[in-house]
């Protein structure tokens, strides 16, 4: 047996207790999602080469990918508090906190609140622009 095939599960295993930051460095390190799987609550996957949290324990069917069940799936956002990535629009599972950074149309702005999922545009009381 390939010795990277043999220790890929440990690794696979392993890469559920780091941090979002460090997992966003290594998403190939992570399982890939699968049709038919039983997947438990927190764990992280990949589909498509974006990384996934899971937000309820269910069997994956073909039609609940994670891109297109957010009831199920939550995508990673905020990767690095270094990095000032784009806004994303997020979805109730996966919002903005206070003090997460993003780029919106050129300018820095830092959330004010808890679970924003609003833009800077939308709701302007919930984000303050950075200089």
């Amino acid at each position: 047996m390939d010795l990277a095939l043999k220790f890929r599960p440990i690794i696979e295993q392993a890469m559920q207790t780091v941090d979002d930051a460090t997992a966003l460095d290594a998403v190939n390190l992570f399982p890939k999602w699968e049709v038919g799987k039983v997947y438990a609550p927190k764990t992280r996957v990949r589909y498509n080469n974006i990384l996934y949290s899971v937000l309820t324990e269910h069997t994956s069917q073909s039609d609940w990918t994670p891109d297109n069940a957010p009831s199920l799936f939550a995508k990673v956002l905020i990767p690095d508090a270094n990095v000032i990535p784009e806004w994303e629009q997020p979805d109730s599972t996966n919002p903005y906190m206070t003090g997460d950074k993003v780029k919106y149309n050129g300018v820095v702005y830092v959330s004010l609140i808890d679970n924003n999922v609003w833009s800077p545009e939308a709701y302007p009381a919930g984000w303050e622009e950075v200089e």
